[in-house]
C-alpha cells in the first residue's frame, strides 16, 4: 500500500483503461486477504444487512465480479460489482476512460461493457460467502424492453447477491436516464419489486446528480411508494465544473473530486425529500475520511468510492475507516448510526 506513490507514475504512463484492467487482473490472481473485521464504532445495519464498516467500493471497478473477495480484503465494508446486463456487450468505442490528473477526476463513457449476468452469477454463486457483495444491474443498449432487462437481472441474481442496485443513472447508455421520469420509474420499480417478491435481497436505486427539484421529489415519492430499500446518491455527472485537464471536453460521466459538492448537495436534497424514510448511500467525490463523514452527517448511512482509488491507491478504504472512527469519537458519537443526519 505504501508503495503506491512510487508506482503511480508507472501506472499513469499506461492508457487509463489498460491500467485498470491490469490492476484488476493482478488483484484477481492474488490470494484474498481476510475481510475487514467488525468494529463496534463503525459497524452499522442497513436494509437488514450488517456492514462491518460503512465504506464501500462503488460499481464500475469490478464489472464482472472477478475479484470481490480480494477487494473486501482491502478494507472495504462492502463491494458492489457491475454494472451487469442480461447479454454480454462490448460497450462504447475506445478510448472511453480518461484520467484528469490535474483535477483528481475521471471521465468515462464505458457504456456498460461486461460479460453478462450469467457469467458473473456463476462466479458469485461459487464464492465463499464472506463479506457483503452487491450487484449493480442495468439494461442492454439495444434492448427493446429495458424494464424486462432489470427484471431479468433481479431474477438471475436473487439468492446470489447480498443486495441489488437498479442503475438507471448512467449517462453512457442513450435514453437510460429517462427511466428516472415518474411514470417510467413507477413501472420499473413495480415490476422489479414484484420479481423480487418477499424482501430478499434488498434493492437500492442509483440516481443521477443532474436532477431538478421536481425530479428529486418524484423519485423520492415513487421509491417510498414502491418499497425499495434505499437510494444511492449519486452517479457520475454530465455537467462540467471548471476543469484544468486537457481531457475536460471529453464526453461521458465525470467523477472524482470535482463531483464532491454536487453529490453532497444532491444527498441533502434526497434526505429532505425522503424525510429520512429511506436509507441513503452517499457517492461522488469522496477522497478522505472528512468527505465520508460529511456525507454521513448529511444523511448517508453508507458511502462508496471508486475514482479516488486511482489517485490515492488501494490503502484508501482502510485510511478512511480509521479516520472516520476518530471523527466520530471527536464529536461524541459511539456509532455511525448516531451521526447519520446529524448536521
Amino acid at each position: 500500500m505504501a508503495l503506491y506513490p512510487l508506482l503511480r507514475p508507472l501506472i499513469f504512463a499506461l492508457d487509463a483503461e489498460r491500467a485498470h484492467l491490469l490492476s484488476l487482473k493482478a488483484l484477481a490472481a492474488a490470494p484474498a486477504f481476510a475481510p475487514v473485521q467488525k468494529d463496534p464504532a463503525l459497524a452499522t445495519q442497513v436494509a437488514g444487512l450488517d456492514f462491518p464498516n460503512p465504506v464501500g467500493l462503488a460499481a464500475g471497478y469490478d464489472k464482472d465480479a472477478l475479484a470481490p473477495a480480494q477487494l473486501l480484503g482491502l478494507g472495504f465494508g462492502f463491494v458492489e460489482v457491475g454494472t451487469l446486463t442480461p447479454l454480454p456487450q462490448a460497450g462504447n468505442a475506445r478510448p472511453r476512460l480518461f484520467r484528469l490528473a490535474e483535477d483528481q477526476a475521471v471521465i468515462n463513457r464505458m457504456g456498460f461493457n461486461n460479460d453478462g449476468l450469467r457469467a458473473a452469477a456463476d462466479r458469485l454463486g461459487s464464492r465463499t460467502r464472506r463479506g457483503i457483495v452487491g450487484v449493480n444491474i442495468g439494461a442492454n443498449k439495444d434492448s427493446t424492453d429495458r424494464i424486462a432487462d432489470y427484471v431479468a437481472g433481479v431474477r438471475t441474481m436473487m439468492g446470489i447477491a447480498d443486495y441489488l442496485t437498479i442503475n438507471i443513472s448512467s449517462p453512457n447508455t442513450p435514453g437510460l436516464r429517462a427511466l428516472q421520469d415518474r411514470g417510467a420509474l413507477q413501472e420499473l420499480l413495480g415490476r422489479v419489486m414484484d420479481a423480487r417478491g418477499l424482501g430478499i435481497p434488498p434493492i437500492f436505486l442509483k440516481v443521477a446528480p443532474d436532477l431538478e427539484p421536481a425530479d428529486i421529489d418524484d423519485i423520492a415519492a415513487v421509491a417510498i411508494e414502491q418499497g425499495i430499500d434505499g437510494l444511492i446518491v449519486s452517479n457520475t455527472t454530465i455537467s462540467r465544473p471548471p476543469l484544468q485537464s486537457r481531457f475536460s471536453s471529453e464526453t461521458g460521466g465525470l467523477s472524482g473530486a470535482p463531483l464532491r459538492t454536487l453529490a453532497l448537495e444532491r444527498l441533502r436534497d434526497f434526505r429532505k425529500a425522503t424525510g429520512g424514510a429511506l436509507p441513503l448511500i452517499g457517492v461522488g467525490g469522496i477522497t478522505s475520511a472528512e468527505d465520508a463523514y460529511a456525507r454521513i452527517r448529511a444523511g448517508a448511512s453508507l458511502v462508496q468510492l471508486y475514482s479516488a482509488l486511482v489517485y490515492e491507491g488501494p490503502g484508501l478504504a482502510k485510511r478512511i475507516a480509521t479516520g472516520l472512527k476518530a471523527l466520530l469519537a471527536r464529536d461524541g458519537f459511539a456509532t455511525v448510526a448516531q451521526a447519520v443526519g446529524a448536521e
